[in-house]
């Protein structure tokens, strides 16, 4: 199937797309592509504008400062996946990048379309919520930062205007006493996942201080576990103790869970504790 027509404009800064997205209403940035050209041939959206931003060099690269790590928005999955900067001081985000659909869309899907297309079933989301990620936006108003955890706001909708543009993110580095894990249950077509969990354990004197666990694929945007946390704060994380919080999961997911031919709500529920479970133990294995 084709895409409707539109008109084609290349920006070459971050200023030049901000200035082409206020001139032109109902214009979409185009960075990768793999959210928004299956949109476009599906007719599910038919934007006048396209602006491509992809050959912007400010939004590309990883780099690391006072604690925390800046991932510009047009770096790609496979750069995710392949950075020993984040391999290192924030594993589960390179080790989710590398689990996105196949080696094309890995190398051309950008870590800003991702998040902007705010598809439940995504990765990037899920983690960067456990994380604690913040991210950059420009907007007529000027620059400002969001927390992941508000940024998502159901599926496919976030707290990006019509003229606003993510430019990077920022996640900190992991800290000392700290391991974190990415459980994926795979839908074998797509790749996307059925369920996901993001899991971030910090242990203190032999007992756990600090978690953070977020779930995605399961709710319209990624949530954190917040009865899941609470089980594990204070206590040793042995096979039991994980195994017990892991069966928490249900009371984080309310009645908004999603259903499809594939795996039905019920049955995404029923198998929720397990892929938790499995989040938990490698991030308590990787402290």
């Amino acid at each position: 199937m084709y895409a409707p027509e539109f008109d084609y404009y290349r920006a070459g800064s971050v200023a030049e797309a901000g200035d082409l997205l206020r001139k032109y209403p109902g214009a979409k940035l185009l960075a990768g592509g793999h959210s928004l050209i299956p949109l476009l041939k599906l007719r599910l959206t038919s934007p006048p504008v396209l602006i491509d931003i992809g050959r912007i060099d400010e939004l590309k690269g990883i780099t690391v400062s006072q604690g925390a790590i800046r991932i510009g928005a047009l770096t790609t999955h496979a750069e995710l996946a392949s950075s020993r900067v984040l391999m290192e001081q924030c594993p589960a985000l390179a080790e989710a990048a590398g689990q996105i659909g196949d080696p094309a869309v890995r190398n051309r899907g950008t870590i800003g379309g991702n998040l902007a297309h705010a598809d439940p079933a995504s990765d990037l989301p899920t983690v960067l919520t456990a994380l604690g990620a913040r991210f950059g936006i420009t907007g007529p108003n000027g620059n400002r930062m969001e927390e992941a955890a508000r940024f998502f706001q159901g599926m496919m909708t976030t707290t990006l205007e019509e003229h606003d543009m993510l430019t990077a993110i920022e996640v900190p580095v992991k800290a000392f006493g700290q391991g974190m894990a990415y459980a994926k249950f795979v839908h074998p077509a797509s790749r996307y996942a059925v369920i996901g969990v993001a899991a971030v354990l910090t242990v203190s004197n032999g007992k756990c201080s600090a978690a953070s666990i977020a779930l995605g694929g399961l709710v319209p945007q990624p949530v954190r576990a917040s009865s899941v946390e609470k089980a594990l704060i204070g206590q040793t994380l042995s096979a039991d103790v994980i195994a017990k919080a892991a069966n928490q999961v249900g009371s984080d997911l309310g009645s908004d869970i999603l259903g499809d031919i594939f795996a039905s709500a019920g049955y995404r529920k029923a198998v929720a504790p397990v892929w938790v479970k499995r989040a938990l133990t490698a991030a308590s294995q990787r402290i």
